[in-house]
């Protein structure tokens, strides 16, 4: 399964529920890296020397990274959503639908309401 670096501002409620799928996430705080102001360049670099991809909530600043770099272990920006199990979920599928990450970016989005 995946190796994940989850920013600061991911939601670590999504976390447990990957965690039973497998996956191996390491998180900013775990890692030493929550609050000391870095970058979102900064994060990515962290994650590329790390070799994991990149959890995120800042699709915007993400996406505008992996094109103006596209060198990295990937990279998944999710919407935020509440269900977190299912989220975890969205995250999993499209990894496993995806094969390998490396610089990929991968969009999990909540889906619309019916």
């Amino acid at each position: 399964m995946a190796q994940f670096y989850a920013d600061e501002n991911f939601n670590q409620k999504v976390l447990p529920r990957l965690q039973s799928l497998g996956h191996d996430v390491l998180t900013a705080h775990q890692a030493g890296q929550a609050g000391t102001g870095k970058t979102d360049a900064e994060v990515l670099a962290y994650a590329v020397a790390a070799a994991r991809a990149v959890l995120t909530h800042h699709r915007k600043h993400f996406i505008k990274l992996h094109k103006q770099h596209g060198v990295h272990c990937g990279i998944v920006v999710c919407t935020n959503d509440r269900d977190y199990g299912a989220l975890a979920q969205r995250i999993h599928d499209a990894v496993v639908a995806e094969g390998a990450l490396n610089n990929k970016l991968l969009r999990v989005n909540k889906p619309s309401a019916p």
